[in-house]
């Protein structure tokens, strides 16, 4: 068992020391990947890596208990209150600008990840698509969020999701395509 996992476990029993113990232990994983997240978003970015670090640390050990079976688990939810922050930032910095310039970029170029600068709209579009999926399967989703949140290569994802690489390069193509359908409906023109 490795400590990060047999740190999830006391927080999970309710050990408040352990939460002390953990942000040590994930803290510099959890840094790189937004910074190299946040590396990646249009210029003029105000949110910086070290605040959504803190940020979804906060919501991961907030007050409410939390029960992480493993590491890989921890992981899918930091991606998770990556996401979320992400959105948040995404959803305030839009009612701001009311509008602008709206200029859609494929999914294949979004979801490969994180080197494409994803604006606003398309951010807020692709969240509400991933929580569709999410309800039709949480492991799609989940691998979605650890490519496109976290940064995580197929590989990567794949460990800490507990699945083989093959698993996850199916489950990835599926989720792809899933996700281009669902972010094209209603922007085709009518053909009649």
């Amino acid at each position: 068992m490795s400590d990060v996992t047999r740190i999830l476990n006391a927080i999970e029993r309710g050990d408040a020391k352990a939460t002390d113990e953990l942000l040590p232990l994930v803290y510099e994983e959890l840094r790189v990947l937004a910074a190299h997240k946040l590396s990646h978003e249009p210029p003029g970015q105000t949110l910086q890596a070290t605040a959504l670090v803190h940020e979804a640390y906060i919501r991961l050990v907030g007050d409410e208990p939390q029960s992480w079976q493993n590491r890989g688990h921890f992981f899918v939810a930091a991606a998770e209150a990556m996401r979320r922050i992400l959105v948040d930032h995404a959803r305030r910095k839009r009612r701001l600008k009311r509008g602008g310039d709206r200029q859609r970029i494929s999914l294949e170029d979004a979801a490969q990840g994180i080197e494409m600068k994803i604006p606003v709209d398309e951010l807020l579009d692709l969240d509400e698509a991933l929580d569709r999926l999410a309800r039709q399967d949480e492991m799609k989703a989940n691998l979605v969020k650890l490519r496109c949140f976290a940064g995580l290569t197929v590989e990567e994802a794949a460990k800490a999701l507990g699945v083989s690489c093959s698993t996850a390069d199916e489950h990835w193509a599926y989720a792809r395509a899933w996700l281009r359908l669902e972010l094209t409906k209603g922007t085709e023109p009518d053909r009649r």
